[in-house]
C-alpha cells in the first residue's frame, strides 16, 4: 500500500493490514499537517465534536479528516500513534461522521447504526438515481429510518421542472429537518443545480451536489467508498426503473432540463443488461427503459466511432429482448422526432415489450410548436402514431401536454384538443404552463391568464377521460394478461394493469395481490376495464409488481 503526504510524494507505508466494510485498508505512515505518522481505525459509538480538517490520505486517496471513513453518521475515528499497532481488529460497515466525542468505554457496543431517510421529487430517472444513492449508502453501514426514528443523514433528490416542484422541495427540506433534530442533508437533483444558494441556506442543509457526474466523488468525499456501478432493487416499487441515459441537448423554449443536465451520457450496453438481468433475478418482473432523453441513447457513443456498426435504442431493445424469461419491458417518454422504421421495427420484434408507448406531444397546433422550438408537425406526430399502430398490436398512446403555453389562442387550443382526438390517446398527462427563468418562454408576451388555462384544463381532462372509455371498449371480448396491484373497493374484486396499462378491476382476493392473472374484458368504464376472472386462484407464477399509480 503506498502512502501520499500532503506534498505529493509518495511513500511505501504499509505496516498492518485489515478490512473495513469491502475495503482493505492498513495502518501507514501518512501525512497530516507535514507529519508522517501512523494512523489506525478505533470504532467509537460515541460522536467526536470536532476533528481538524489537516489532510490525510488512504492509499492514494485524500481527504480531510472530517470526512475519513465517512462523513455521516456517528461510529470511528482516526487516532494517531506513534508506534506500529501489533493487532488491527476487524470492523465492517465504516461510514462515520465526527461530528461528537469521547472514546469508547469497555463493553460498549462499537457499531452504532446509522440511519437515512430518502426522498425523491419528480422523474423515474430521479427515482432511479435515489435508489442508487440508498444502495451505496447501504453497503456503507445505513439502512432507512422508519416513520419513528430520526434519521442521522437525509438525501433529497429534486425537481424543477415547474416553480410547483422548486417549492416542493423546499417544503422538504424543512420538514425533514424539523421531524429529524440534528440531521444533516444532502440535496441532489435539477433545482439543487439550477439554485444551489437558495438551497445551501435551508436548514441542516451541508451539501448541494450541483452536477450529478460528480457525486460519486462527492459521496467519497464523505467516506461512501463503496458505490455500485447499478441497482439490485427499487425500495418500495416492484416495476423497476433502468436509467440507460442522462442529459439533453435540445433548446425546447419552455424547458430548464438542458441547462441542469446538459450534454448526453449513454451507459454502456453490457451495463444495463447486467442491471436488468440482476433485477429479473431478484423478482422483477416489469422493467421500465428510462432516461432524460431515452430516445438520443448511444448518440454520444456513436458519433466518433467510424468503421463500427451503431448501436442506438433499437438495438439496446433487441440486446434486453434476448434475456430469457417472463418478464416485462416497458419504454418510459420518447421524442416522436426519434420515432423511425428502425424503432417500430425493434418495437414489432420484440417479446418483451409491452404494446404501450409515451410519445410526447407538448401541443397539436403546428403554429404553438414552433413557438415551443419543438421538432415536428401535427402532420409528422400523427404519421408515426399511425405507422406505430399498423405493425403493433393494437397500441396504447400517452403523451404530455403542456396547457396555456404563451400566446395560446382559443383557435389554437381547440387543435391540440383535435389532435389528441386523431391520435386516440389512451392517457393525456396535462401540465399547465410553468415559466421558468433562464427559458425563452419564460419572457414570451401574451401570458394566458390562470382562469383561462383552467378551463382549457378542464376541457382537455374530459377529453381524456371519453379517449380513455373508448380505448378500454376497444379491448372488450379479450383475454386480458393483469398483473394484480391491490385491493378494490368493492369487496372480493382486486385492481391491476394489462400489457397496454389499461387499469383492470377483477374479482379475486388480497391473495392475488403479486400474481398474474387471466381475465376476459366484459365492460368498459371511464376508468377502468371490469374482466371476468378466467385463471383460478395461484395458477401462475408469483410476480412481483407495483402501485397503480407508479
Amino acid at each position: 500500500m503506498v502512502g501520499t503526504t500532503v506534498d505529493g510524494t509518495t511513500r511505501d507505508a504499509a505496516k498492518k493490514s485489515f478490512v473495513v466494510g469491502n475495503q482493505s485498508w492498513a495502518t501507514c505512515r501518512y501525512a497530516a499537517g507535514g507529519l508522517t505518522r501512523e494512523y489506525t481505525i478505533v470504532a467509537q459509538r460515541i460522536r467526536l465534536k470536532r476533528i481538524p480538517r489537516e489532510s490525510v490520505s488512504f492509499g492514494m486517496q485524500r481527504c480531510p479528516w472530517a470526512c475519513c471513513c465517512g462523513g455521516f453518521s456517528r461510529g470511528y475515528t482516526l487516532l494517531a500513534h506513534d508506534k506500529p499497532i501489533e493487532a488491527i481488529p476487524l470492523l465492517s460497515n465504516i461510514s462515520a461522521a465526527f461530528s461528537g466525542g469521547g472514546a469508547p468505554e469497555a463493553g460498549e457496543d462499537n457499531m452504532a447504526e446509522k440511519l437515512c431517510r430518502m426522498v425523491t421529487l419528480g422523474c423515474k430517472v430521479n427515482q432511479y438515481e435515489t435508489q442508487l444513492v440508498l444502495e451505496a449508502l447501504e453497503k456503507n453501514g445505513f439502512r432507512e429510518a422508519r416513520e419513528n426514528e430520526t434519521a442521522d443523514l437525509c438525501v433529497v433528490n429534486t425537481c424543477t421542472v415547474t416553480s410547483n416542484a422548486d417549492s416542493r422541495s423546499r417544503q422538504v427540506i424543512r420538514q425533514l429537518a424539523k421531524h429529524n433534530p440534528g440531521t444533516r442533508t444532502l440535496v441532489m437533483g435539477c433545482y439543487a443545480t439550477r439554485d444551489p444558494q437558495a438551497i445551501s441556506r435551508l436548514p441542516s442543509v451541508f451539501e448541494v451536489v450541483t452536477d450529478k457526474r460528480e457525486l460519486p466523488d462527492v459521496l467519497e468525499r464523505h467516506g461512501i467508498v463503496d458505490i455500485p456501478t447499478g441497482i439490485s432493487r427499487f425500495e418500495g416499487r416492484r416495476r423497476a426503473y433502468v436509467k440507460v441515459q442522462d442529459g439533453c441537448i435540445l433548446r425546447c423554449t419552455y424547458c430548464i432540463i438542458p441547462q441542469v443536465r446538459p450534454g448526453l451520457r449513454s451507459r454502456s450496453a453490457a451495463d444495463i443488461e447486467a442491471e436488468v438481468r440482476r433485477l429479473i433475478d431478484n423478482g422483477y418482473q416489469e422493467i421500465i427503459i428510462t432516461g432524460v432523453h431515452v430516445g438520443h441513447y448511444g448518440v454520444d457513443t456513436s458519433r466518433a466511432r467510424l468503421g463500427q456498426s451503431r448501436f442506438r435504442l433499437p438495438e439496446l431493445l433487441r440486446q434486453l429482448d434476448k434475456i430469457p424469461g417472463s418478464w416485462r419491458m416497458r419504454l418510459s417518454s420518447i421524442e416522436a422526432a426519434e420515432v423511425d422504421d428502425e424503432l417500430i421495427s425493434a418495437f414489432a420484434d420484440s417479446e418483451h415489450l409491452c404494446p404501450q408507448f409515451h410519445p410526447a406531444l407538448q401541443s397539436g397546433s403546428n403554429t404553438v410548436l414552433k413557438r415551443m422550438r419543438r421538432r415536428y408537425s401535427v402532420e409528422s406526430f400523427l404519421d408515426k402514431i399511425q405507422r406505430m399502430r399498423d405493425l403493433l398490436d393494437r397500441p396504447a398512446f400517452a403523451t404530455d401536454v403542456i396547457v396555456g403555453f404563451p400566446g395560446e389562442t382559443e383557435e389554437e387550443f381547440e387543435e391540440t384538443m383535435e389532435t389528441c382526438r386523431q391520435a386516440e390517446f389512451m392517457k393525456i398527462h396535462l401540465f399547465p404552463f410553468s415559466p421558468r427563468k433562464g427559458t425563452p418562454a419564460a419572457e414570451y408576451g401574451e401570458q394566458v391568464h390562470g382562469t383561462i388555462r383552467n378551463e382549457r384544463m378542464a376541457r382537455l381532462e374530459q377529453l381524456e377521460r371519453d379517449l380513455a372509455q373508448r380505448y378500454y371498449q376497444s379491448l372488450l371480448g379479450r383475454s386480458l394478461e393483469v398483473m394484480v396491484e391491490s385491493e378494490s373497493s368493492r369487496p372480493g374484486w382486486v385492481c391491476g394493469t394489462e400489457r397496454s396499462y389499461a387499469p383492470v378491476e377483477m374479482p379475486g382476493t388480497r391473495d392475488d395481490i403479486g400474481r398474474m392473472c387471466i381475465g376476459r374484458a366484459v365492460r368498459a368504464t371511464r376508468h377502468f376495464v371490469e374482466a371476468e376472472r378466467e385463471s383460478p386462484p395461484h395458477d401462475t407464477a408469483r410476480l412481483q409488481c407495483d402501485v397503480l399509480h407508479d
